[in-house]
């Protein structure tokens, strides 16, 4: 599968060269390798959407799966897809995940740049999806329906302490110099003179915050002459200010900061243009909190063994010498495990941890103590300061908003030079009785007004040209069997923190709203009301194993939704991520299935669209069959089985019914992909060759026998 055709642009420039060749040179001939012959008939075929016969089936749209980062390139992918398809699904682009950031902010950039490529190239997009489950955004959406703190009486109230910086013991100023570096002079930060132009410096690193809390910052603090500084609390995504004003005498002297927006950060002194020395002995940042018991409940707690450092190394291996890590410094920078994640899975939530330690010397600073969820995409860190005096430690470290996981607990000396013993690590869930959860009415009121957001956004950024849409997505079980299968829920999800099941709280309404908003603001930016399409799209419609039981429960659903008498579902998506089966019997039944899907759907009057097909192969033990070992018959069996798809879709389907087929994978898929990896699932191959999978669904287009 070498030698024939790409797209109809290179066989263009092929010509183009040839019709330079000169004419004298002699011409010889080479016999064709096997390979090559035998894909050589697929040259033949002309682009896919040209077979469709648009007489017979006047609304049938064509489509494609595409990376829209692929398309908007405008290269291959966009050349190759602007000839063979008709109608375009974002793989990822417009889901909620893409879009809503971890602070509520949307970005549609991305999705607007795709429909105009689209639309500009003449083809429709498919709208992929307005509600599901996966693909959310769970630290956004659990934070808008989180307990409600209750409102704090400044005259009963407690101040709770989230982090103070001293800086006795140190000899250097710790943290990253901005333009201006104070001096540490007896344990005191100090500005000794006025540097002669504006300036600022940090005071505190590696906050952890409530958002949305109300802060204060906290200053011992004394000027040659009364004078004040602005304060920043928070992170370069957003910071708080205020004044805190001093004067020339020891004083404690507080700043109530407005409330943060971020989760973590720190706390920059900005004396600006203030020309007299200055000096600041500590800064503490804390909260008010209602006169109530925090909760700690002990979750895990850990010891050593002697012998050699137990956890995996990170270029550092202290021992474990009479039940404690010591750690020696050597100069280098220097971290290492005191608690691996595969010992530590937290839920979501506030925590504590101890940590038990001595310290050969004073180190208020330069030490630092990580929570770390996953080294990848989508993992979290949590970082703070350990602040230590020379002896026996126990250090009480607050972490905020855990998102939930397996943490690896990392210490990290960093440069410092005090010898360490870790004895133990404790941590505590911190419940606060200071807050109530919310009712389930108030918490479908928040979602709703959050869909309804997200509905107005989107359909503000396609401004009516986006006209048929998965409104929602995979909303129905495996179960139970025997009878109509429920809603999915989160409670039988064990991966359902990084999931926000949206049912879980509107109840079956969570198809109702969308579809509610989805009419009302594709009407308000443009669209005609009349040429909006709203499908319900799901996978194992065609299952044999049930019977196709979970599309008559999805169909059961729709009528349910649909008897309000205002919810009108347009259409049905089917999910066919299908195989081909070497098993003669398993195949027969497979297709079997397929055609009972397409009556059952028929059957309900309503639009019938696959909006997601493609191929693997399995054996006949039942074991999937890697690309590079797929035979030239083999591939030619589920070039058969597309055009048998594509024809009972014609046959079955009315043609008022007939929306179209959307192929999912454009090419192969390849090893280590998160989708059907290494699997044959392409129309081309990953070099854009055409596949025999090209001539079945032509042939079926053509609608062939």
């Amino acid at each position: 599968m070498k030698n024939y055709s790409i797209i109809a642009a290179m066989a263009i420039a092929a010509g183009a060269l040839a019709a330079c060749a000169d004419t004298d040179i002699d011409v010889y001939q080479v016999e064709k390798p096997q390979s090559v012959a035998d894909y050589e008939y697929l040259d033949n075929y002309a682009e896919l959407k040209s077979y469709i016969d648009r007489g017979a089936h006047p609304n049938f749209l064509f489509g494609s799966g595409v990376l829209a980062s692929d398309y908007n390139k405008k290269g291959l992918v966009y050349l190759l897809t602007n000839n063979n398809f008709d109608i375009i699904t974002a793989g990822n682009a417009m889901k909620y995940a893409s879009v809503v950031a971890d602070d509520g902010t949307m970005n549609f950039n991305t999705v607007t740049e795709f429909v105009d490529n689209a639309v500009n190239a003449g083809l429709q997009v498919y709208g992929h999806t307005f509600c599901w489950h996966e693909q959310q955004n769970p630290k956004w959406l659990n934070k808008l329906i989180k307990d409600r703190e209750l409102e704090v009486d400044p005259d009963a109230s407690n101040e709770v302490e989230d982090a103070r910086q001293t800086y006795a013991g140190m000899s250097k100023f710790p943290f990253h110099v901005m333009g201006y570096e104070p001096q540490i002079i007896d344990g005191i930060l100090t500005v000794p003179e006025y540097p002669g132009a504006w300036y600022q410096f940090f005071v505190m690193d590696g906050l952890q915050f409530v958002e949305g809390r109300e802060y204060i910052v906290t200053a011992r603090i004394r000027g040659s002459k009364a004078g004040s500084v602005n304060v920043q609390l928070g992170n370069w995504g957003k910071i708080q200010e205020a004044k805190l004003e001093f004067t020339e005498e020891w004083s404690e002297v507080s700043v109530k900061m407005a409330p943060i927006e971020v989760a973590n950060g720190f706390s920059v002194f900005q004396p600006g243009t203030y020309d007299g020395k200055l000096e600041i002995e500590w800064v503490k940042v804390s909260h008010n909190e209602a006169q109530a018991l925090e909760v700690e409940t002990e979750v895990n707690h850990k010891t050593y063994t002697d012998g050699p450092f137990p956890f995996y190394a990170m270029g550092c291996e202290p021992p474990v010498i009479d039940g404690c890590i010591h750690f020696v410094p050597t100069g280098a920078w220097s971290q290492f495990f005191i608690l691996p994640g595969g010992e530590n899975t937290l839920g979501e939530g506030n925590y504590v941890l101890y940590l038990d330690i001595t310290s050969s010397k004073d180190a208020a600073s330069g030490i630092q103590l990580t929570m770390q969820n996953g080294w990848g995409e989508g993992s979290q860190q949590l970082n703070a300061n350990v602040p230590l005096s020379q002896g026996q430690n126990t250090v009480r470290i607050k972490f905020n908003e855990v998102a939930g996981g397996s943490y690896d607990v990392i210490l990290k000396p960093q440069t410092s030079d005090a010898t360490l013993d870790v004895r133990s690590v404790t941590i505590c869930k911190l419940e606060s009785l200071n807050s109530i959860p919310l009712t389930p009415e108030e918490k479908a009121e928040i979602l709703e007004a959050e869909m309804a957001r997200w509905i107005q956004g989107m359909m503000a950024a396609t401004q009516g040209r986006v006209k048929a849409w998965d409104v929602v997505n995979e909303a129905i079980s495996g179960g139970p069997w025997g009878q109509r299968y429920d809603l999915q829920h989160a409670v039988n999800d064990p991966d359902a923190a990084k999931k926000f099941y949206w049912q879980d709280y509107l109840g079956d309404n969570f198809v109702r709203i969308p579809v509610k908003y989805a009419r009302q603001y594709f009407e308000e930016n443009g669209g005609n009301p009349a040429d909006l399409k709203l499908f319900i799209n799901d996978y194992n419609l065609e299952s044999d194993w049930d019977d196709n039981q979970k599309l008559k429960s999805l169909i059961q659903w729709i009528e349910q939704w649909e008897s309000d008498g205002v919810t009108k579902i347009d259409g049905i998506g089917t999910q066919m991520h299908i195989s081909y089966y070497m098993n003669p019997a398993t195949q027969k039944s497979k297709a079997e299935h397929i055609e009972k899907m397409f009556r059952l759907m028929a059957e309900t009057g309503k639009l019938v669209r696959i909006t997601e097909l493609d191929m693997g192969l399995v054996d006949e033990n039942g074991q999937d069959i890697p690309t590079e070992n797929v035979t030239l018959e083999q591939h030619k069996l589920m070039s058969d089985y597309y055009k048998e798809i594509i024809r009972k879709y014609f046959e079955i389907i009315p043609v008022e019914q007939q929306f179209g087929i959307t192929m999912w994978c454009q090419t192969d898929s390849p090893e280590g992909s998160g989708w059907r990896p290494n699997q044959p699932t392409g129309i081309w191959d990953l070099n854009f060759n055409r596949k025999p999978a090209y001539a079945g669904i032509a042939e079926g287009l053509a609608g062939k026998e």
